[in-house]
């Protein structure tokens, strides 16, 4: 194969984490460079996406998709360009995204899969090749679909949304504000509540100086919360269901507060009763359930891009030898923005 590597080096999986993941959850191998069969490319990784969802793939425990087993190559998706192709549609030196590169610098794709994993072309006129791995790929048809088709803010609601600034978190803001609604935002620093107000977000609390979040987010919520976009889990949660408003609806879309705890440790204060009292849904949501609304979800988010209606913040780490410490350095809250990896 002229011009590619003869070796691909891999993150595998080393041992399902006992609580929070390690720089040792993982090891690198060198494997032999893939060949690609019929109706398949070969892609040179250009950039690989870590997102809070990895974190249940690496758990022992059954999550709503297969996990990653020891030994097994960790999975994630990427972006990068095609060397070799045995598909009739793709030639070298296209721009491909997937859901299935895997922590990998070569990988195989087969384009005409159904699904998060088929792959989809990249066109780099229309935004940098790394927005296909955020705003303008799954996490921004996650909340697409968590605001459009579940939540549906109405003008004058307030859409409370936890991890504000983080991948999904600033696009839920800006969709929140495109609805007429007013839009706060929870977030781990003042930096980055910051940037929320940049993008339109009408209050802010930081989570970590606020002390007590039932109180706070009554302060920032004085009609109630119509909406709340929960990303985290955990205290926030039980502080924001605490302030929802009548006939509000909870768009349970993350857990990273908590994900490192047992199951049964999960457990907050009860909100049976105000649920109740407000006649409030709760709905969970899982993006690859609604894979079949991306091309409409990815145009509309295009057409606000190019009419200057949003902003987005990437976090970009450079190198394949840090993929660990991106995935580490998101999970603790330390990534300002969608965090990325710029392989080559």
């Amino acid at each position: 194969m002229t011009g590619t590597a003869s070796k691909n080096r891999q993150w595998v999986l080393a041992a399902h984490p006992d609580g929070k993941a390690t720089a040792d959850t993982w090891r690198m191998i060198d494997s032999p460079m893939p060949e690609p069969g019929p109706g398949q490319i070969l892609v040179r990784t250009l950039w690989l996406s870590v997102d809070p969802y990895m974190r249940g793939r690496i758990a022992a425990a059954g999550n709503y998709t297969k996990g990653v087993a020891p030994g097994e190559l960790m999975q994630g998706g990427g972006v990068g360009e095609v060397i070799l192709s045995n598909h009739p549609a793709w030639t070298p030196g296209d721009l491909v995204e997937s859901m299935t590169f895997g922590w990998q610098e070569y990988a195989v794709l087969s384009p005409d899969l159904p699904g998060a994993a088929r792959a989809n072309r990249v066109n780099p006129d229309i935004a940098p090749p790394e927005a296909a791995l955020s705003w303008l790929g799954m996490p921004g048809l996650t909340a697409y679909v968590g605001m459009i088709e579940i939540a549906r803010p109405k003008p004058g609601d307030t859409v409370l949304v936890s991890a504000a600034s983080g991948a999904v978190g600033q696009m839920v803001g800006q969709i929140a504000k495109l609805q007429g609604a007013r839009a706060v935002a929870i977030a781990g620093s003042d930096d980055k509540l910051a940037w929320c107000r940049e993008l339109g977000f009408d209050a802010g609390i930081n989570y970590r100086t606020a002390g007590d979040m039932k109180a706070a987010i009554a302060g920032a919520c004085p009609g109630g919360v119509n909406v709340f976009f929960d990303n985290t889990g955990g205290p926030i949660h039980d502080a924001a269901l605490a302030n929802l408003a009548t006939h509000a609806r909870v768009v349970i879309c993350g857990r990273i507060a908590v994900v490192d705890q047992a199951p049964e440790d999960d457990i907050g204060l009860r909100a049976s009763a105000r649920l109740i009292v407000t006649r409030s849904m709760i709905q969970g949501l899982v993006v690859f359930d609604w894979w079949h609304l991306r091309d409409e979800a990815m145009a509309r988010i295009a057409a606000w891009h190019r009419d200057g209606r949003f902003r987005f913040r990437h976090d970009v780490l450079d190198g394949f030898e840090r993929m660990p410490e991106a995935f580490l350095r998101m999970m603790a809250g330390d990534n300002f923005g969608k965090q990325v990896v710029r392989v080559a």
